[in-house]
């Protein structure tokens, strides 16, 4: 596997995985690998030829009171995660590179990150946007893979996608979840032991009120019910409960499909994300 620091070097090293006409996919991560992440290499490598996977802590995706410093990274091992899982190129640009001196430019989808993470994040989303346009144009994958615990950000992705005319398909791959529920997250590195025994709640709050509006129960009474149970079980707050169209992501009284279940809440000092399908996808 090439590990590829700077944008001289990469272009020729696409050039050359393309020069046999094999396909190339990227996955863009933070780094932090876990299983989710290797999920995606895994799809990756069965839709196309190559596999490029990024690891850049991206700075303007992170509010003012966030744990950017805080952030994981350890590189050597997520580099040898890597090598086994089958990767051909790491593109581990920093900071300078991905935003030189005079950067000005930000990419904005307006209307998807309004609501949710984006309310409880301003400027997240922005920040999300315009790295992985940024990674697009530099990698110029055939397709790019993104796991669906993130669900509003996949959404901003293939909207912006779709607005720019980026060659690019945008593939949702499904959430990786522990055996009691919990989806793989960085994030959860983060859990003290009585704290991740409790996350479990918030997936089984989610899937509890995914069944209970499948079955005609009110939408209303579902997600209250949902959010009584994800405070009873240790949460300390909740930022949302909602019940969204997959697409639009259009806040939902009355159950249509597509219709995903969208959470945030936070135990301790962790804020975690999930979301499950309503009736099925």
């Amino acid at each position: 596997m090439q590990i590829i620091r700077d944008i001289a070097a990469l272009r020729p090293a696409v050039r050359r995985l393309r020069g046999d006409g094999g396909t190339l996919a990227l996955v863009p991560t933070m780094g932090a690998l876990h299983e989710g992440h290797l999920a995606l290499v895994a799809e990756a490598r069965r839709k196309a030829d190559h596999v490029a996977v990024s690891i850049f802590v991206n700075p303007t995706q992170f509010g003012p009171n966030e744990d950017f410093a805080a952030y994981p990274r350890d590189e050597t091992r997520d580099a040898a995660l890597l090598v086994d899982a089958g990767a051909t190129l790491l593109w581990a640009p920093d900071a300078a590179t991905m935003y030189p001196p005079g950067h000005a430019s930000r990419v904005h989808v307006a209307g998807l990150g309004d609501d949710y993470c984006g309310a409880a994040r301003p400027g997240h989303f922005d920040g999300v946007a315009t790295v992985v346009a940024k990674l697009f144009n530099q990698v110029q994958p055939d397709l790019a893979l993104f796991g669906e615990k993130d669900w509003q950000q996949l959404a901003i992705i293939r909207r912006m996608t779709a607005d720019l005319d980026l060659p690019v398909e945008v593939h949702g791959v499904g959430i990786v979840r522990e055996a009691d529920g919990l989806a793989r997250s960085s994030r959860n590195a983060y859990l003290s032991l009585e704290e991740r025994t409790a996350a479990a709640a918030l997936p089984t709050a989610l899937q509890a009120a995914a069944s209970a509006i499948a079955r005609g129960d009110a939408v209303k009474d579902a997600l209250a019910e949902a959010e009584a149970s994800i405070r009873a079980g240790g949460f300390d707050s909740i930022d949302y409960v909602a019940l969204a169209d997959a697409a639009t992501l259009e806040r939902l009284t009355q159950w249509r499909k597509p219709a995903r279940l969208l959470a945030a809440a936070r135990i301790g000092r962790t804020r975690l994300i999930d979301n499950w399908p309503v009736g099925g996808e």
